[in-house]
C-alpha cells in the first residue's frame, strides 16, 4: 500500500478518538492517516525570527506529524491576510469583506514555496500526497517545479466562487491553472463542482471530457467528494459517560423546556445574526412558545486579529442581549449564548439533549456539525435538523427540514414545525438522516479520494451511487 502524505495550513489531530477539542477537518484527516500509513506535514502555529524550513516530527494520537515553523510577516500576509482576509470572504460570496493586497499574495506564493521546498525532501517513490484547502492551493505547482512526480490531489473544504465573483480576484487565472498541477482536485459538492468547471470552460476555454481536464500534457480528473464523519464512533460517543454526564446535565437546565442547539465557529459565513433574528421571529409570531422554548448558541471564537471577526462578534453580543432584554422573564432567558470551546464528547451530549438542532450557514462547504448533530441523536426520541440550503450538507441530507437562511420568516416557520413535529416523523426523518450519514461517512470520503488519487477508479458522488444501487 502507497504512503500517505497529508498536507494541510495546521495540523491538530485528536488526542484520541472523541477527546478533545479537534474539529471536523482534523478529525477526518486522522480517520485517514490512522487508515494509511504516513505523515501529516503543516505548519505549527508557532513564530519564528526566522524561517528555517526546520521540520519537528512528533507522534500524536496514533498520527505521525511533521510541523514547521513561520515568521510573523508569513502569519500576517499568508494567514491573516490572502487566506483569510482575501480568499475566505471571496470564496463565501463576501466581496465585500475581501481585501486584495499585494503583499498578501506575495506572503501567500512565498509560505507555498517554503512549505514545497520543506516538504519534497519527504516525499519518497510511490507515495501519494494529499494537500488539503484553500491555504494550499498553489502547492503542487511548486512541487512540480522542485521536480515531484508522484500522484498528488486537492481537496476544497469550503465552497469555490461562481465565475464572475472569482473574476473579482487579482491573477485569478493564475490561481486557477495552479490547480491543473494536481492529478485530482475535489470539491465537497456538486454545486461547487459545476461553478469551478463553468470557470474552466468559460475563462480558461479548456475541455472538461468525463470529468478529466487535459492541459500542458497533464490530465486532472475532478470530481465532487462530500466529506462525512467517523459516524459509528460518534455515536457511540453520545452513548458515553462522558457525554451521558453532560445531556444529564444539559437537560436538567432546561426545567422542562425545549432546547434549540446551535454550534459554530464564530464566522460571518456562519449565518449567526440571521439565526438569532429568526429565532426573534418565532418568538414575535408565536408567543405561546415564550418561557417553553431557548436556544443555545454555542461560537467558538476565532481569528481574532482579522477585524470582520471582531465586528461580527460585538453584533451578535449586541443582537443576543437586545432580544434577551426583550422577551426575558424572572426565571427564564431566550438565548444562551457562549463563547468557548468545548470537548467532543461534551457537544455530543449537548447535541442528544436538543430537541432541534440550527444548522444555517450563509455559505458553508459541508458542515459536519449537521451530521455529528444527527448522529448523537437518541433513535427512540430523536430531535429535529433544520438545514440551510447553502451547507454542503444539504444535497445529502433532505430529510432535514431545509431552509433559506436569508428569510428570517421561513427559518422561524421552519422551528415552529420542528419544535411541534409528532414522535412518528421525527424518527421517520431521523432514520433515513442516519442511514445516509453512516452510508457516505468518512471513510467512505477517504477511499472514494484514495482511489481516485491513485487512478483506480472514476470519480462519483453519493448520487451517482444511489443511481447505480437504483439501476
Amino acid at each position: 500500500m502507497s504512503r500517505l502524505i497529508v498536507v494541510s495550513n495546521r495540523v491538530n489531530p485528536p488526542s484520541d478518538a472523541g477527546v478533545g477539542t479537534a474539529g471536523g477537518l482534523a478529525m477526518a484527516l486522522a480517520a485517514a492517516l490512522r487508515e494509511y500509513s504516513g505523515v501529516w506535514f503543516g505548519w505549527s502555529g508557532e513564530i519564528t525570527d526566522a524561517f528555517t524550513g526546520q521540520i519537528s516530527m512528533q507522534r500524536v494520537g496514533g498520527v505521525t506529524v511533521a510541523l514547521v515553523d513561520l515568521e510573523e510577516q508569513d502569519r500576517e500576509e499568508y494567514y491573516d491576510g490572502y487566506a483569510n482576509r482575501t480568499l475566505w470572504p471571496l470564496f463565501h460570496s463576501r466581496t465585500d469583506l475581501a481585501a486584495y493586497e499585494r503583499s498578501f499574495g506575495e506572503g501567500y506564493q512565498r509560505v507555498n514555496r517554503r512549505f514545497a521546498e520543506t516538504l519534497a525532501p519527504l516525499i519518497g517513490p510511490g507515495d501519494l500526497v494529499w494537500i488539503h484547502d484553500y491555504h494550499l492551493i498553489p502547492l503542487a505547482e511548486e512541487l512540480r517545479r522542485l521536480g515531484v512526480t508522484n500522484r498528488i490531489g486537492f481537496f476544497l473544504h469550503i465552497p469555490w466562487p461562481g465565475r464572475r465573483l472569482l473574476t473579482t480576484l487579482p491573477q485569478h487565472r493564475q490561481l486557477v491553472e495552479s490547480l491543473l498541477a494536481y492529478d485530482v482536485v475535489g470539491f465537497q459538492t456538486r454545486d461547487a463542482l459545476e461553478a469551478f468547471s463553468d470557470y474552466v470552460g468559460r475563462e480558461l476555454e479548456l475541455t472538461i471530457d468525463d470529468g478529466v481536464i487535459e492541459a500542458d500534457g497533464r490530465r486532472t480528473r475532478i470530481g465532487a467528494f462530500p466529506i462525512g464523519i467517523e459516524a459509528a464512533a460518534f455515536a457511540d460517543l453520545a452513548r458515553g459517560e462522558a457525554a451521558q454526564a453532560t445531556f444529564a446535565r444539559v437537560r436538567l437546565s432546561q426545567t422542562g423546556r425545549k432546547m434549540i442547539v446551535g454550534v459554530d465557529r464564530l464566522d460571518y459565513s456562519k449565518g449567526l445574526e440571521e439565526r438569532f433574528l429568526a429565532y426573534e421571529q418565532l418568538l414575535a409570531d408565536h408567543p405561546d412558545w415564550a418561557e417553553r422554548v431557548f436556544l443555545l448558541q454555542i461560537a467558538t471564537p476565532s481569528r481574532d486579529a482579522v477585524q470582520a471577526y471582531q465586528e461580527i462578534r460585538a453584533r451578535l453580543d449586541g443582537v443576543s442581549g437586545r432580544i434577551n432584554g426583550a422577551y426575558a422573564t424572572v426565571d427564564w432567558v431566550p438565548i444562551r449564548y457562549v463563547n468557548r470551546t468545548h470537548r467532543r464528547d461534551e457537544l455530543a451530549g449537548v447535541y442528544r439533549a436538543a430537541h432541534v438542532g440550527l444548522v444555517t450557514p450563509l455559505r458553508d462547504g459541508m458542515n459536519l456539525v449537521a451530521k455529528e448533530y444527527v448522529a448523537a441523536q437518541d433513535p427512540d426520541d430523536p430531535g429535529v435538523l433544520v438545514l440551510s440550503r447553502y451547507a454542503g450538507a444539504a444535497e445529502q441530507m433532505e430529510d432535514a427540514l431545509i431552509v433559506n437562511p436569508f428569510s428570517r420568516e421561513e427559518t422561524s416557520e421552519a422551528l415552529e414545525v420542528a419544535l411541534a413535529m409528532p414522535r412518528a416523523e421525527r424518527v421517520a426523518r431521523w432514520t433515513r438522516l442516519m442511514d445516509g450519514v453512516v452510508r457516505d461517512d468518512v471513510a467512505a470520503w477517504r477511499d472514494r479520494f484514495v482511489s481516485a488519487l491513485q487512478g483506480d477508479a472514476a470519480v462519483v458522488t453519493h448520487r451517482d451511487d444511489d443511481n447505480r444501487k437504483a439501476s
